[in-house]
């Protein structure tokens, strides 16, 4: 734990000196030193700040602690920078992704139970109302959309209300991905125009299972990739929700979202520490 603690706070600081990034110099904690504490919150203590701030204070990491409120305060200042930091390890996923592939998925993530919706104060929208097709279940709350490698490192993510369709949200995605590329995903993928559309003009080939009534049907060679594919975002998936507390502490949408977004960060740093 201590390697990585130590390694994330370098990662954190060489990329934000690589982006030209520009602090105060009166903080007493550096801004890299923030996003250590989020990241090292989402990874070991369920997006609880708090444990994760006394944590690093107590064991010497950081002597010179912030408060519990101005912590806060500085991470939601720094929401956009945590947002060019996992751009910039996408980057890096890109780079070093040999096989050009990369496999598209989503899963939920729930603001409370859904006999509490009608009392919850961070979302009141009947959008967020969603279905987990693979559990059977309604919730209440976000979905996360990911793109990752076939190793599962997150190279694109968002975050839509959970009544948002899989397949409308391949609308949003940049689809930053290199040409060539070619991105499996499961039946609730399927919309032709975007296929066309990411193969004329970004040469980025989507192959979605397909459903027997669909048309376009992939060969058999095809279909036993995605298949096989599959089952290694399922897991980068089961990974990132295994790290989620049974109820994530939020008093706004913005707070929420937040420590959904480092869950999925914390994720990639998992990667970027490793050895």
């Amino acid at each position: 734990m201590e390697t990585e603690i130590t390694a994330t706070y370098c990662i954190c600081d060489d990329l934000l000196k690589a982006a030209g990034h520009r602090e105060d110099p009166q903080c007493r904690v550096s801004d890299a030193e923030v996003c250590t504490i989020a990241i090292v919150a989402a990874k070991e203590f369920s997006g609880n700040f708090e444990k994760a701030r006394r944590f690093l204070k107590e064991h010497k990491y950081i002597p010179e602690m912030i408060s519990r409120s101005r912590l806060n305060r500085r991470i939601h200042r720094l929401s956009s920078v945590l947002l060019e930091i996992s751009e910039m390890l996408s980057q890096v996923w890109n780079s070093e992704n040999n096989s050009g592939i990369y496999l598209i998925d989503s899963f939920p993530v729930s603001v409370c139970q859904n006999i509490r919706i009608s009392h919850c104060r961070i979302y009141t929208d009947e959008a967020f109302c969603g279905y987990n097709a693979s559990k059977r279940i309604y919730f209440y709350g976000l979905k996360v959309h990911l793109i990752t490698t076939v190793d599962g490192r997150p190279v694109e993510v968002l975050l839509t209300p959970g009544h948002v369709s899989d397949t409308k949200t391949l609308e949003l995605f940049n689809f930053g991905l290199p040409e060539g590329s070619t991105l499996y995903g499961d039946k609730a993928y399927t919309n032709y125009e975007i296929e066309d559309l990411l193969a004329e003009c970004d040469k980025i080939e989507l192959q979605p299972i397909r459903k027997k009534n669909h048309k376009r049907q992939f060969d058999g060679c095809i279909e036993f990739l995605q298949k096989m594919y599959r089952k290694s975002i399922e897991t980068a998936n089961s990974m990132i929700t295994r790290m989620l507390p049974r109820s994530i502490h939020a008093v706004t949408a913005a707070g929420f979202e937040i420590k959904v977004f480092l869950f999925v960060l914390a994720h990639s740093f998992s990667f970027a520490t490793q050895g």
